[in-house]
C-alpha cells in the first residue's frame, strides 16, 4: 500500500487526470448521477476505479509537454461528460414518448417533480423511465457503462481528446434517434387513440344526444392504459434495442476521437 501511495504522489499528475475522466460520468450518466446516493460514495467509487485504472496505465510513457495541466483536465472531464451524456440523453426518449402520450389521453396538465433535476415530467414519461432504469439494472447495464468509460482508456489515451466536425455531427445523428425512438414508443397509443377519437365522431354524428366531451375523456384513459399495458412485453424488447444503440454510439463516439 505505501508503495501504491508513493507511485501515486510521484505521478500525482497521470492519476488526477484519470480521476476526472472517471469522475465526469457520475455527473450526468443515469443511476450514477442521481441526487440519492451519496456524494462521498460517488467520489470514493470514482477514487477506487482511478486506483485500478492507475495500475494499469503506469508503465504508459505519457508526459505533458506543454500542454497545460488546466487544458488537459478539460478534456478529460469532457471525455467522461460526453459518455454520461450519451447515455442519459437515449433515456430521454422515454421521457418524449411519455410527453406525447399523456398529450394523447388526456394527462398532458399533469405532471411530477423529477427531484434529480428538479423539473416536471410527463406522468408516463417517468412510468417509463423507472421501467427502463430496473431493466438496466438489472441486465448489468451500469457494468457496461463503466466498462465503456475503462475501455476509453485504450482508444483515447490521457490528453488525447479533440473536438471534431466529425463529434458534432455523431451528436446530431443522435438527438434524431431520441426524437424518433421516443414517437416509436408512443406510436401504438397514438393510432388507438386517433381510433377511438373517430370512433367518438362517428357516434358523435349518428346520435347528437350524446355528450361527446364528456364520454370521450374517460374512455381514452381507459383505452390508453389497457394498450400500455398490453405493450408492455413490446416495450422491454425496445429498451433493448436503446441500450444496444446506446453502447454503440458511446463505441462511435470513441472511435471517432481515436482516429481524430
Amino acid at each position: 500500500m505505501d508503495e501504491l501511495i508513493d507511485i501515486i504522489l510521484n505521478k500525482y499528475q497521470i492519476f488526477l487526470l484519470i480521476f476526472i475522466r472517471i469522475t465526469g460520468i457520475f455527473v450526468i450518466a443515469p443511476i450514477f448521477s442521481r441526487p440519492n446516493i451519496p456524494k462521498i460514495l460517488k467520489i470514493g467509487f470514482a477514487f477506487f476505479i482511478s486506483l485500478l485504472m492507475f495500475n494499469i496505465l503506469e508503465n504508459e510513457n505519457f508526459t505533458l509537454s506543454e500542454i497545460s495541466m488546466v487544458i488537459l483536465i478539460i478534456k478529460e472531464l469532457a471525455i467522461g461528460l460526453v459518455i454520461g451524456f450519451l447515455s442519459y440523453i437515449f433515456f430521454t426518449s422515454l421521457y418524449i414518448a411519455g410527453q406525447i402520450i399523456d398529450m394523447q389521453i388526456g394527462f398532458g396538465m399533469v405532471n411530477v417533480l423529477d427531484p434529480q433535476h428538479n423539473i416536471q415530467l410527463p406522468i408516463m414519461g417517468n412510468f417509463y423511465y423507472i421501467i427502463a432504469i430496473l431493466l438496466f439494472l438489472t441486465t448489468n447495464g451500469h457494468y457496461l457503462l463503466i466498462k465503456a468509460l475503462v475501455d476509453s482508456y485504450s482508444l483515447i489515451p490521457l490528453g488525447h481528446f479533440v473536438f471534431s466536425d466529425a463529434l458534432f455531427s455523431q451528436m446530431v445523428g443522435v438527438i434524431g434517434q431520441v426524437f424518433l425512438l421516443g414517437f416509436k414508443i408512443a406510436c401504438p397509443i397514438v393510432v388507438t387513440i386517433f381510433l377511438a377519437n373517430a370512433l367518438l365522431g362517428i357516434l358523435a354524428r349518428t346520435m347528437p344526444q350524446m355528450n361527446v366531451f364528456i364520454v370521450g375523456m374517460p374512455l381514452k384513459i381507459f383505452i390508453g392504459i389497457g394498450v400500455i399495458f398490453f405493450t408492455l412485453p413490446i416495450f422491454s424488447s425496445i429498451l433493448g434495442s436503446l441500450f444496444s444503440n446506446m453502447l454503440k454510439e458511446i463505441d462511435a463516439f470513441m472511435k471517432i476521437i481515436s482516429k481524430g
